[in-house]
């Protein structure tokens, strides 16, 4: 086996492969191995161990180091808080508290709220890393070559379909934990408090928790999505001695 993929690498390099179109190398490796499973007629030795050997393991290794890089990234003081683009809102009825607070000065309340929900997603978001991990090893030989040939984020929506549900679950109770440690309940009372010795406004209920995990699975799906691109673009720059062996250029 090894041979076959030595060989099939030794001919890409002799025709002029650059690393520039590295992405195309899966596509080339396995119509080749499948050109010479037809020839031998042995679907389940040759492709079976391409599957749980070399080529299978770099794409999977990719996604789990881009998976473990968002993990890595927004689990982090102010993963959440500083980044714009994934920053946590208070949900839509603390907003319109917010206005009101504004108004007289007490918007400080409605910041401060809203500091503690994204440092409890901040919080929660390393529970992610071993569910990733779990869902790249579940997947087939079958499921890669789909994501691999599907849209740039195919793996992001795999990962999405696969884990969202217990994601959620894991995350709640990290979130209500953090919650506490950080302090939003006494931080929403004192919002809850003040915006109701204002007179003349409406009740308001919200589900923190719920907001944090939903807005959290959210943020770490789009960072997700932007590092399956920058794999598909250069899988030579999640730089390993397997994924140097099955996509650059050597």
């Amino acid at each position: 086996m090894k041979k076959l993929i030595t060989s099939i690498l030794i001919a890409m390099c002799l025709s002029g492969v650059s690393t520039v179109y590295a992405g195309n190398w899966w596509e080339k490796i396995v119509d080749t191995v499948q050109s010479f499973d037809k020839d031998q007629s042995s679907t389940s030795s040759v492709v079976g161990e391409l599957s749980n050997t070399d080529i299978s393991k770099a794409f999977k290794q990719a996604l789990q180091i881009g998976s473990e890089n968002v993990v890595k990234q927004l689990g982090r003081k102010d993963g959440f808080n500083a980044d714009s683009l994934i920053h946590i809102p208070l949900p839509d009825d603390l907003k319109r508290i917010r206005k009101i607070l504004k108004k007289v000065g007490l918007e400080r309340y409605a910041d401060d709220l809203e500091l503690k929900l994204n440092r409890a997603a901040e919080a929660a978001t390393p529970k992610a890393k071993k569910l990733f991990l779990d869902a790249i090893k579940q997947m087939t030989f079958k499921d890669v070559q789909t994501i691999y040939n599907g849209p740039k984020d195919s793996a992001t929506r795999y990962f999405q379909k696969k884990m969202s549900p217990q994601l959620a679950g894991e995350m709640r109770p990290v979130v209500n934990k953090a919650m506490s440690e950080v302090g939003v309940v006494q931080a929403y009372d004192g919002l809850i408090k003040e915006y109701k010795d204002i007179p003349f406004v409406p009740d308001v209920k919200a589900d923190l928790t719920k907001h944090v995990v939903n807005k959290g699975m959210e943020g770490i799906f789009y960072y997700l999505a932007k590092e399956e691109a920058e794999i598909r673009k250069d899988p030579v720059r999640h730089t390993t001695d397997l994924l140097r062996k099955v996509f650059g250029n050597k």
